[in-house]
């Protein structure tokens, strides 16, 4: 009978220790989570990848602006006044030609949706003047901004003399003016950028022919300033284009709603902070192209035969070029004076506008007629931002005037805008998703102390009920 008392005891004894040693391990193991998730805690505070990252602050990189600046230039006047001169006659008719074979390979383009074709205009729907053959603006009384006083133009100048459009090339784009018998007009109001169920590997090709083949992702300080700022101006072009289209979402098809689409603007932009950075640097390079030739801009005429209509687009134009709080928060928006120094500097520029005028040329190989018609217009506007800042073509005189098409201008004003409203949809859904990044920065460690409080439930309490009393 001592025996198996001592026995018994012996047992429990050894029990007990295992118990212990059990327990301690348990409970080593949950401060173990326990510090991880403090630490995760921690550092979704403090990790600038999760929350600081997305505030965007301090002046925007390689440009004059400060962020604050923009946003509060941008929506107190800039966005307003666009979202008015775009729905003015001259502004509204774009010249395309839609129907092109591409240059690079068969299009097997597939669109989805009755929403990726364009409703062309009836040659009785667009201003009369713009079927007048083009007139040759005086290029003595046309100078382009160098940012300078002296460079100012007397604007006393009868404004009859700016009548009509030149018809010139520009060096940076391919130049589709010259087909005009396959041009036609195009209602931008009936055929908004949104989302057209353009999809597949045609799609995504063109963006991949663009990065890949003609501005490579750069590592820092392995490329030159000039081709870093086409990477960026071509990254915020495709930033601002991806906000719209999840803007303007096909949220259900069978009751044709359309709506805003926040998890693909995220998806595709906002969890991507050089991709909202360089959307900014694209929108202040532009403003600048605009700034920049205001003269030009101020007096000329934008005639469509509606006088009234006529008076507030070049109303509106004067308010945007000589807006004082724009010139008081960020008179030049961007200094491309840095640009183009040293003796390879020539060569350097002919070898970027080679590139951009490849990129103009993809555009043809977008297989959905919307996509492409606003593929066109903002590479030809960012195409005329390129021609306005470095407008020396290589067999081209340095003080050669600037002329621009009306094409040309449309679609300056028309991407300015497209980037001003991303630039307004960045500011507006980027609050919304600081919440839930915040949320999920935590997620991590209370899913963790769950799991590990579970453990040491199932193990204590296990070890706990088969230990004899």
């Amino acid at each position: 009978m001592v025996e198996e008392t001592e026995v018994k005891e012996n047992e429990t004894k050894r029990s007990g220790r295992k118990l212990g040693r059990s327990a301690i391990g348990a409970i080593l193991v949950l401060v173990t989570a326990l510090g991880w998730a403090f630490f995760y805690t921690q550092k979704g505070k403090s990790c600038p990848c999760i929350q600081d990252s997305r505030k965007y602050t301090g002046i925007v990189e390689d440009c004059c602006c400060d962020y604050e600046t923009v946003d509060a230039i941008n929506g107190a006047v800039l966005h307003p006044l666009l979202q008015g001169l775009v729905t003015t006659p001259f502004f509204r008719y774009f010249k395309v030609k839609l129907w092109c074979d591409c240059p690079f390979w068969p299009d097997d383009g597939m669109c989805k949706l009755r929403d990726c074709s364009v409703c062309e205009c009836p040659e009785n729907e667009f201003p009369e003047s713009f079927r007048r053959p083009p007139v040759g603006l005086p290029a003595d009384d046309l100078k382009c901004q160098e940012g300078k006083p002296e460079a100012a133009v007397d604007r006393t100048l009868d404004s009859k003399g700016f009548r009509g459009w030149i018809e010139v090339d520009n060096p940076w784009t391919i130049d589709d003016e010259t087909d005009n018998g396959e041009m036609t007009y195009v209602n931008l109001l009936l055929n908004p950028e949104r989302y057209t169920g353009y999809i597949g590997p045609s799609a995504r090709r063109i963006w991949e022919a663009v990065y890949s083949e003609n501005c490579p992702k750069y590592a820092s300080g392995e490329i030159c300033q000039e081709k870093k700022v086409l990477y960026k101006l071509i990254s915020g072009l495709h930033s601002s284009i991806s906000i719209h289209i999840a803007a303007d979402y096909l949220l259900d098809e069978t009751k044709n709603l359309w709506g805003t689409n926040p998890d693909l603007m995220y998806d595709r932009v906002l969890q991507y902070p050089d991709r909202v950075r360089n959307l900014y640097f694209t929108f202040l390079f532009v403003l600048r192209a605009v700034t920049k030739t205001k003269d030009y801009l101020e007096q000329a005429e934008y005639d469509t035969g509606n006088a009234e209509e006529d008076l507030k687009a070049q109303s509106l134009m004067r308010q945007i070029l000589y807006n004082p709080k724009l010139q008081a928060a960020c008179p030049v928006p961007f200094d491309e004076a840095k640009l183009w120094k040293g003796q390879s500097g020539p060569d350097l520029k002919q070898q970027i506008q080679k590139q951009f005028r490849n990129i103009s040329a993809l555009m043809d190989c977008v297989g959905c007629e919307k996509c492409r018609l606003w593929g066109k217009l903002q590479v030809l506007g960012l195409g005329t931002a390129l021609k306005i800042l470095f407008s020396v073509d290589g067999e081209y005189r340095p003080d050669q005037h600037l002329q621009l098409q009306r094409n040309e201008v449309i679609a300056l004003v028309n991407l300015l805008n497209r980037l001003s409203e991303s630039i307004k949809l960045v500011q507006e859904m980027s609050p919304t998703f600081e919440k839930t990044i915040k949320g999920l920065s935590l997620q991590p460690a209370a899913k963790l102390l769950s799991s590990w409080k579970r453990l040491w439930e199932t193990v204590v309490g296990d070890r706990l009920r088969k230990v004899p009393l």
